[in-house]
């Protein structure tokens, strides 16, 4: 028994969490903590957390805060980075131990890697995805390079996820030893549109795990799930889909949590096209992840996994256009707009606005993925980047790329204009 510290990373909860129960059992005192890094931008001249997500941020670690003060604990905010603060609190706690989740994408595996350089122990646990990837039909290292071939090896195999562990209900002492550190703090949330699809503002919305509990068991007791398919293409409103990312993405929701209550759904109401295809998402979620760990830092390189494909181009004035929505194109610049007021967009129209940019301004796909990282409030770094370079031909899209035209999706999606006017563009 020793004194650890739990860093949170995208695992702000207390049910179905594997490392924190693996700490917990073992520590004779824990501390755990949040780090945040300084403000910095990236070589696009974009901010890493734009406002939208700096808000949604601070509901996540308040939530998480208030968890674990219900169990005696609390959650302490380190200000710099993990390399430089989690080193600085160990000498101080006189511990040697980090236990933590694993994000297998380059900048967080360079994080880990700068703690054992530092000196310090540090446990991660895979806990972000569906499956144990030792328990997958076949080796990490040979996952099928097309996502169908992938379900139908589940399918095969007769794979089942595992299932979600219950909430913790005790945790260690507070270390003896602890300094004063600070808690977390509510960061200004920009006014937000009546016509936001993830209103985020309110209390039944906000990005902690107490809302996102209520929010599933709601949604599953509801209708809205059961016609799933057939209105997860909208493009306005909080029904038309089922508004899991944002709480799956901070990790306020366990997606084996998510996967547990479909199944108590169709238990007690039968099989429908919506759970149906809420879980073929989710399995398009875990592909993302485990196409990570197969293939890690070859996803952030130029070609990704295409080396055939050429050198992406940058033009900074286009670039800086779609960003703001004054691109001349009408659902484009109406989608933008309600990305950069609002935080969040739904599927399809991200996949609208990915393809503009790559294939009709002719631009860096990672551009583009630095700014959804900047302001999506369901930003995640395994699908963000998994999606980008599908729809760029640079991933495992087996027609070579997608390219959506504007005007046949508004037609298809925007008929009467809605969307377009909601957003000022028509």
């Amino acid at each position: 028994m020793s004194v650890m510290i739990y860093w949170f990373r995208q695992d702000a909860r207390l049910h179905d969490a594997p490392a924190l129960r693996w700490a917990a059992e073992r520590a004779s005192a824990l501390c755990p903590v949040v780090c945040l890094p300084p403000e910095s931008t990236t070589r696009w001249g974009v901010p890493r957390l734009g406002p939208h997500r700096q808000a949604a941020r601070g509901q996540t670690w308040l939530g998480l805060d208030a968890s674990l003060r219900a169990l005696g604990s609390r959650l302490a905010v380190l200000h710099g980075e993990p390399a430089q603060a989690l080193p600085a609190l160990a000498r101080q706690l006189g511990a040697d131990t980090v236990v933590c989740e694993r994000i297998a994408a380059p900048e967080e595996d360079a994080e880990v890697a700068a703690l054992r350089a530092a000196g310090l122990t540090v446990r991660e646990h895979w806990q972000s995805g569906l499956f144990e990837p030792s328990a997958l039909p076949f080796a990490v290292a040979d996952l099928p390079k097309v996502f169908s071939q992938f379900r139908q090896q589940l399918s095969r195999a007769g794979c089942q996820p595992l299932a979600p562990l219950p909430a913790l209900s005790q945790l260690p002492p507070w270390p003896a030893a602890a300094p004063a550190l600070p808690g977390p703090s509510e960061a200004p949330c920009p006014p937000l549109a009546s016509g936001c699809a993830f209103p985020y503002a309110l209390p039944a919305w906000r990005l902690d795990e107490a809302a996102g509990l209520a929010h599933l068991a709601g949604y599953c007791a509801g209708e809205d799930i059961a016609r799933y398919k057939a209105t997860r293409n909208g493009l306005s409103g909080t029904a038309y889909s089922s508004k899991f990312s944002p709480w799956l993405a901070c990790g306020a929701l366990s997606v084996r949590q998510v996967w547990a209550a479909l199944a108590a759904r169709d238990a007690e109401y039968g099989v429908s096209e919506g759970t149906e295809w809420l879980r073929f998402e989710l399995l398009w979620r875990e592909y993302f992840r485990l196409l990570h760990l197969a293939c890690g830092r070859q996803l952030y390189g130029v070609s990704g996994l295409n080396p055939q494909a050429p050198a992406p181009r940058h033009h900074p004035a286009s670039y800086a256009r779609w960003c703001e929505g004054r691109t001349g194109q009408p659902l484009v610049d109406a989608a933008m707009r309600e990305l950069a007021a609002s935080g969040y967009l739904s599927n399809r129209l991200r996949q609208v606005a990915a393809s503009y940019l790559l294939h009709e301004l002719d631009d860096d796909w990672r551009a583009g993925a630095a700014w959804f990282e900047a302001q999506l409030v369901d930003y995640d770094v395994y699908s963000n980047q998994g999606n980008w370079l599908y729809i760029a031909g640079r991933g495992t899209d087996p027609r070579g790329g997608r390219r959506f035209n504007p005007d046949k999706q508004a037609a298809e999606y925007d008929a009467d204009g809605a969307y377009r006017r909601l957003w000022g563009t028509a």
